[in-house]
């Protein structure tokens, strides 16, 4: 073949105006472009290999299919080579003088149709991204056709390139990026392992830095399950998570519909804002085709989910012309969507297949399920049955779940009763339990301050309201055997009532004789739509102001006192109306309403003093 002459082109009008964008304003971090022209070296390799499949004769075939990068402190120079399909002048001139036309996913869907696309090692956009740190950008390639050229493209990146032969190149292409003053941190070997290590470790072919292989790591994720040992599953997550502890849980998945996803998650051994060290950022990365776009990408999974550690890989994803952002929203939720599920259905196998085992990761990690029921809605039935807690009908330190709480209800019954408070034994010496207990009616016990406000929001479980045992509205059955004290004359519990709701009238909604109490006088109960007392801090926290509401008293007509206030409110009106106080006082505190201790104090030593007396 004769030698052609050196040919200088102008930059097509588009190709400028792109190298201004991106040069300027299209990529976050100006190291991304190490990233870049890898996965271009990368997608040239592929189809070099892929050609092999259907053609015998291919330049250079004993060439090892791997990317070698060099760096040159004293020229200020990296250069990024591969042994890939390589490029014919033309080639040149369409990929590096217009904007690219088609990438790998293109070159694979043609070849699985059964035609035979142009051979072109297409380096996309994310060539450009050189120009960011570059003065000048050196292409020598030679096509996998052994009679081409052996070529040289030069740009400073302005107005034009120029393309001329250079004898003896090897198949495929040797980037050599000259770069700025500003820029020679990049000619540092340890620098731009660092970066390699970032974005390119799991890619599919070795890349070898200054003659040593970086990437050394195998991107796990992509093999079958019974492939991989519970020692590779270990190395993997403390390698990619920087961690010490071994993963509680390892999930690892691939899907084809409704998305192309390849996921390997792992739960943490132990959940280290439980241990004082704050909100963590996301820990999942995001990978498309083995390469990073984004070590900890924020929106991909619910913030909730912060806690899990690993890779996802999805080539279904849009990326945007940098690699950095994801275009298409609505796709990236539909992903989230499908993991997050998937995830929450990994979670109750676990539950149901080793119970004690998740106990350990539930007293660990149930801060974050009860985030998710109050975040997530979509979410909350699945997130709601991961719960554990402690129940009337669970001894010692046994817990039970929604789920089994329903399979256990009487007859007829349509609602979830729960308490919150600050542990089992006060919960169940409690006044709003007892009602409950002398039906054989379950109550859930949760004990988190945060459980009132996970609880008010999740409202319902599979068709059973939940519904707070300290609230009104509840409606009891007469209790089978009412021997417990003799009962006050329906005169003596209206007269009662009546003296009640007119001494108390400032203090609370009403007064009622109900059939909840069974050993307490008095219990006050909170109205249906009243915020609770988390509810009433939480506000308070935000410097908002709660709605006043006042709480339904009832009494138990049969316990002493109340009979003893029915008869002291006929005879000793002053005295009776001191018990009265302090009896809604104290039910008052216990429902968590807002009282006066000092007032209480003070009103309790002068009952005393006048009762002694």
């Amino acid at each position: 073949m004769s030698k052609k002459e050196s040919e200088t082109r102008e930059f097509h009008a588009e190709v400028r105006q792109l190298l201004d964008i991106v040069i300027h304003s299209l990529y976050t971090d100006r190291e991304i472009f190490i990233r870049e022209l890898i996965s271009n070296a990368s997608d040239a390799l592929e189809k070099l290999r892929l050609t092999q499949l259907t053609e015998n004769q291919v330049f250079d075939a004993n060439l090892p299919l791997e990317i070698n990068i060099s760096t040159d402190e004293t020229a200020k120079t990296i250069t990024i080579a591969d042994y890939g399909i390589g490029m014919t002048r033309e080639e040149l001139s369409e990929n590096l003088g217009t904007i690219a036309h088609s990438g790998t996913k293109a070159f694979l869907e043609k070849m699985q149709e059964g035609s035979r696309p142009d051979m072109i090692g297409q380096f996309g956009v994310g060539f450009y991204s050189a120009y960011m740190v570059a003065e000048k950008v050196e292409v020598f390639a030679h096509s996998w056709k052994e009679e081409e050229e052996h070529l040289r493209w030069e740009s400073d990146g302005a107005s034009g390139y120029t393309i001329d032969e250079v004898e003896g190149q090897r198949r495929g292409a040797r980037i050599v990026v000259h770069l700025k003053e500003e820029h020679e941190e990049f000619a540092k070997t340890h620098r731009v392992k660092g970066i390699i290590e970032r974005y390119s470790n799991f890619v599919g072919f070795p890349v070898n830095l200054n003659g040593e292989r970086v990437n050394t790591v195998e991107a796990l994720w992509l093999l079958p399950k019974k492939e991989v040992s519970e020692e590779q599953y270990k190395e993997f997550y403390q390698f990619t998570s920087h961690a010490m502890d071994e993963p509680r849980y390892t999930m690892h998945f691939s899907a084809d519909a409704p998305l192309a996803i390849n996921a390997l998650l792992f739960v943490p051994g132990e959940n280290v804002e439980r241990m004082g060290l704050g909100a963590q950022p996301p820990g999942v990365a995001l990978y498309c085709r083995k390469v990073l776009i984004d070590p900890s990408p924020e929106g991909l999974l619910p913030e909730w989910l912060r806690f899990l550690r690993g890779v996802i890989d999805s080539e279904d994803l849009p990326l945007n012309i940098s690699r950095e952002s994801m275009q298409d929203s609505a796709l990236v939720r539909k992903l989230s969507e499908v993991l997050t599920k998937r995830f929450l259905k990994f979670l109750d196998k676990q539950a149901s297949d080793n119970p004690e085992g998740y106990r350990e990761f539930h007293d660990r990690f149930s801060r974050f399920l009860k985030e998710g029921i109050v975040a997530s809605p979509v979410h909350q039935e699945l997130l709601a049955g991961l719960l554990r807690f402690a129940s009337s009908m669970t001894e010692g330190e046994e817990l039970t779940s929604l789920d089994s709480y329903v399979d256990r209800m009487k007859e007829g019954q349509e609602e979830i009763y729960y308490l919150v408070g600050p542990g089992r034994e006060v919960l169940e010496k409690g006044p709003f339990f007892e009602g409950f207990r002398s039906r054989g009616l379950e109550v859930a016990f949760f004990t988190e301050a945060v459980d009132d406000y996970v609880l008010e929001g999740l409202r319902e479980y599979k068709g059973k309201k939940l519904v707070a045992a300290n609230r009104s509205g509840i409606e009891f059955e007469d209790l089978p055997d009412e021997s417990e004290g003799e009962d006050l004359s329906e005169e003596e519990t209206e007269g009662l009532v009546s003296w009640l709701n007119s001494a108390l009238d400032d203090r609370v909604a009403r007064v009622d004789a109900g059939k909840r109490l069974v050993k307490h006088p008095m219990v006050a109960l909170l109205p249906e739509d009243a915020p609770n007392a988390q509810m009433r801090a939480m506000m308070a926290a935000m410097g908002q102001e709660a709605p006043e509401s006042k709480a339904k008293l009832e009494i138990n007509t049969r316990h002493p006192l109340i009979r003893k206030l029915s008869s002291l409110q006929g005879s000793q009106r002053d005295l009776a109306s001191k018990v009265a106080a302090q009896l809604t006082d104290h039910a008052l505190l216990a429902a968590g309403m807002e009282v006066n201790a000092g007032e209480i104090s003070e009103a309790m030593a002068e009952l005393l003093g006048e009762l002694l007396e």
